[in-house]
């Protein structure tokens, strides 16, 4: 038997907070009902990445969705501490009201900051303040683990040289990596797996380091490099194929003259 609920032709966020409490509602849907804040944590990484995905494609429509999707995880975890009686969806819009009114003071009170630089000034300062973090090591251990390993590296290397704990230029961080490496190089040498993983890491801790220098976004940059290699990959096959050579049998010196044919082609 079907609940009373009213069709609109347009509904509103207070529509979107009665369609989830009937959701989770004894006789509303069980699979919804059964839900916990850990059985869906990872469909709201997947939904976040899937806004991200739209983005990158520059789609209106795809976008709309998605955020809507993003939206509907937020108002389940809204509505499982809401049959807790800790807090609604109201507690969670009155918070983060108070949030922005406090790190804006340059737009809600009256200190100033005239460009981009000074405004994320003012905001670290306050949010500092606000969380009582008084040491830089407080900061970067509030740096979430679960964030992409090489995005939480940026992050961390960026505020710990905000503390002055930095090179003074790119030059020494590009002669860390070389440092690194030769580590590594060791590590290899001694066969031990342990000193092997802790010296890679540290050789793409480093690398992290130089791409902060440089202003580039590590995430974004080995996702670029990563998406460029299923291209070059693809058109190899293609071109192993139409040459009537085996990718799989062929030796390495064929595919390596292959990978550099793809490469010029794609360059054009």
């Amino acid at each position: 038997m079907a609940v009373e609920f009213e069709r609109k032709d347009k509904y509103s966020i207070d529509d979107l907070i009665s369609i989830i409490t009937i959701l989770r509602a004894p006789d509303g849907c069980p699979w919804d009902r059964e839900q916990t804040h850990f059985s869906i944590k990872k469909n709201f990484i997947e939904e976040t990445y899937e806004v991200i995905e739209a983005i990158n494609k520059e789609s209106v429509d795809g976008l709309r969705e998605e955020l809507g999707d993003v939206l509907l995880q937020i108002m389940l975890h809204c509505e499982m501490e809401r049959e807790q009686g800790n807090f609604d969806f109201g507690d969670i819009c009155d918070e983060l009201c108070r949030k922005l009114i406090i790190r804006h003071p340059h737009v809600f009170s009256n200190v100033e900051a005239s460009n981009v630089q000074e405004v994320l000034s003012v905001w670290d300062s306050v949010k500092q303040k606000t969380k009582g973090r008084d040491k830089c090591s407080r900061i970067l251990s509030d740096i979430p683990l679960e964030l992409p390993a090489l995005m939480r590296a940026q992050k961390v290397q960026s505020k710990a040289s905000k503390s002055g704990f930095d090179w003074q230029n790119i030059s020494g961080a590009l002669n860390k990596i070389q440092e690194e490496i030769n580590e590594l190089n060791n590590a290899v040498s001694h066969k031990s797996q342990q000193e092997i993983e802790d010296e890679f890491g540290d050789v793409l801790f480093s690398c992290v380091n130089v791409a902060r220098f440089l202003s580039v976004d590590s995430e974004e940059a080995l996702k670029a490099s990563t998406d460029k290699f299923i291209k070059r990959f693809t058109l190899v096959e293609q071109l192993a194929e139409e040459k009537g050579i085996s990718v799989n049998d062929a030796p390495l010196e064929i595919l390596d003259a292959l990978w550099d044919e793809a490469k010029e082609i794609l360059a054009e």
